[in-house]
C-alpha cells in the first residue's frame, strides 16, 4: 500500500475490468463471466459459512472456496465472502471478520464487469455489517467500524468508518481533517 503522499495506487487502478457488449447490463453476463454450477456450490459453501458457528469449520469452507485464509481467523456469523470470486480474498493470521460484513470482489455494472483481489492484514478487524469493495486493501491493525462502506485503501493501524469509510480520530472518535490519523 502506498501511502497518499507517494500517490497512491488507486484501488481502481487494480481492478481487472470485463466489457460485456449488447443492450443488457452486465450482470445478464455473469454466466459466461463464471460457470453456473461453480456459482451454485460456492453459494452452498457461503451459506454453510454465514450460518456455522465453527471458526474452524468457517476457515476450512472458505479455503475451500480458493481464498486465502491465515491461521487465527476469525469468521462473524453472517459474513459473507464473495460468491462469485473468493479465490481473490486474502485474510492474513488473526484477522476478524464481523457480523455480517461483506467481502466483495466483484462489482456488476451497466457495460463491464470488474474484479479485484482484496486483502484483509493481518489483526485487522472488519465491523458489523461493513462491506469491503473489490480492489481494497486493510493494512495490518486496521479497524473499520461498524457499517462502513470501505472503497479505498486502509492503512495499518487506522482506523475508518462512515460511508464512504473516512479516517477517524481515535482520541475524539470524530472523522481527521486531512485524512490523517491520530496516534493513540
Amino acid at each position: 500500500m502506498s501511502s497518499e503522499a507517494d500517490g497512491p495506487e488507486r484501488r481502481h487502478d487494480r481492478l481487472n475490468r470485463h466489457p460485456t457488449p449488447g443492450r443488457r447490463n452486465s450482470l445478464w453476463s455473469w454466466p459466461e463471466a463464471k460457470s453456473p454450477l461453480r456459482i451454485v456450490v460456492n453459494y452452498i459453501v457461503v451459506w454453510l459459512v454465514r450460518l456455522s458457528p465453527s471458526l474452524r469449520i468457517k476457515n476450512w469452507l472458505v479455503r475451500q472456496l480458493g481464498a486465502t485464509v491465515g491461521e487465527g481467523v476469525a469468521w462473524g456469523l453472517e459474513s459473507t465472502p464473495d460468491v462469485f470470486w473468493p479465490e481473490l480474498i486474502t485474510v492474513a493470521d488473526h484477522a476478524i471478520i464481523g457480523y455480517d460484513a461483506t467481502i466483495l470482489c466483484h462489482e456488476f455494472l451497466q457495460d463491464e464487469y470488474r474484479t479485484g483481489a482484496v486483502v484483509v492484514g493481518e489483526r485487522a478487524m472488519i465491523g458489523a455489517g461493513a462491506v469491503i469493495l473489490p480492489g481494497v486493501e486493510i493494512g495490518p491493525g486496521a479497524q473499520v467500524a461498524a457499517n462502513s462502506l470501505v472503497a479505498r485503501d486502509v492503512p495499518a493501524g487506522e482506523t475508518v468508518a462512515g460511508v464512504p469509510a473516512e479516517p477517524v480520530d481515535r482520541e475524539t472518535g470524530s472523522e481527521s481533517s486531512g485524512g490523517d490519523s491520530v496516534d493513540p
